[in-house]
């Protein structure tokens, strides 16, 4: 495999503060075309700060960044931010749906970034409801409010309404955290079959979850990246003794 064809984002001594708060720490890594890239780590390790960073979702926070940020090749400071939040969407542990019908919650986006025919836009809501796994469970209460949906049943209309913006990278922050183990499964088939097109960063403080889906998986401590590689060598042999630590339990 020619991995440098195969890079997506390419992330070169990244820091990031908030205030004088440094959160991430010369992090520098790669994710490549059509993986499941696992961060996982401790609490306050810089794993939702690194997401935050590479759609710039930061700057609503005030934070200053140095270092180079580069999606396919291009510095992600020349790319329109909303050009640039499209192609690498972000996905939060909360499922965040709105006001409103679940027809309403697939197609605002879409409207609001383009004109668009009604039979085109039931298309493109029904597809991305069908490849995240929710179509069957929602195709005759389209229009019932998006919150009578179960918590696991809105986290993946929150993927589904990503994948109608026709992204490039789906960023996932804890998205199983509040879901019982059936939801959680179903999340973790959806990525599972996604990756044959999308890109995934799946943060995750469980390590389990890690070791199922990732195909590689990034280790962070204290705002640094100890370590990344495949997930089984991660996970039976890593090079550093703080990522097995970790991986067995004896701090985090």
């Amino acid at each position: 495999m020619n991995r440098q064809k195969m890079m997506k984002i390419s992330v070169e001594q990244l820091n990031l503060f908030y205030g004088q708060n440094q959160v991430l720490k010369n992090v520098s890594l790669e994710v490549y075309e059509k993986e499941i890239l696992g961060v996982i780590g401790p609490a306050n390790a810089g794993k939702s700060s690194l997401l935050r960073a590479l759609n710039r979702l930061y700057e609503i926070d005030y934070a200053r960044i140095s270092g180079k940020i580069r999606l396919d090749g291009e510095d992600i400071f020349d790319i329109p931010i909303n050009d640039l939040r499209r192609r690498v969407g972000l996905i939060f542990a909360t499922p965040v749906v709105l006001p409103g019908t679940i027809f309403k919650n697939m197609s605002y986006g879409l409207k609001l970034h383009r004109k668009i025919k009604k039979q085109e836009l039931n298309d493109i809501v029904a597809d991305a409801l069908k490849a995240a796994n929710l179509w069957e469970e929602v195709k005759d209460r389209l229009y019932e409010s998006a919150s009578t949906l179960s918590g696991g049943q809105q986290q993946r209309l929150c993927i589904a309404r990503t994948l109608a913006m026709n992204p490039e990278v789906i960023m996932m922050d804890e998205p199983c955290s509040g879901l019982d183990p059936i939801s959680t499964a179903k999340i973790e088939a959806t990525m599972l079959e996604l990756k044959k097109t999308y890109t995934f960063i799946l943060v995750t403080n469980n390590t389990k979850q890690a070791a199922r889906t990732a195909d590689r998986t990034a280790f962070f401590l204290a705002g640094e990246l100890i370590e990344i590689n495949k997930t089984e060598k991660i996970f039976t042999k890593p090079d550093d003794p703080r990522t097995d630590d970790y991986i067995r339990g004896r701090f985090g």
